[in-house]
């Protein structure tokens, strides 16, 4: 947890907070079609095209931590844990499984 002394040296901006979380949300919606569009092209079923989702997630969530977040989550997020690896993982869910089954139809059509 922060304290007091912490926020006295590293002050937290909400507005900052929050639009690093707006662009992390982004990044894993159009990620998650993305990778729904992969899915339904590449003809996946089942938990194959789930485990596609998650390790691609989990890639992403890698990028996000290295290239924007410079390794240290800490300056970026407020709850890095929850923000930045976990956080609208199963929001984008559905918009996977959306493209996916949309790929996969026409794919096999």
């Amino acid at each position: 947890m922060i304290d007091e002394r912490e926020l006295a040296t590293h002050p937290v901006v909400q507005e900052s907070v929050q639009h690093n979380a707006r662009t992390v949300s982004n990044i894993r919606a159009i990620t998650a079609s993305l990778f729904g569009v992969a899915a339904g092209t590449l003809g996946l079923e089942s938990f194959p095209g789930f485990i596609f989702y998650f390790i691609g997630t989990a890639i992403v969530s890698v990028l996000i931590f290295t290239l924007k977040a410079d390794n240290n989550p800490k300056a970026y997020f407020f709850r890095p844990t929850g923000d930045l690896w976990v956080g609208d993982m199963f929001g984008g869910l559905m918009s996977f499984v959306l493209t996916w089954t949309l790929f996969y139809g026409l794919a096999k059509a």
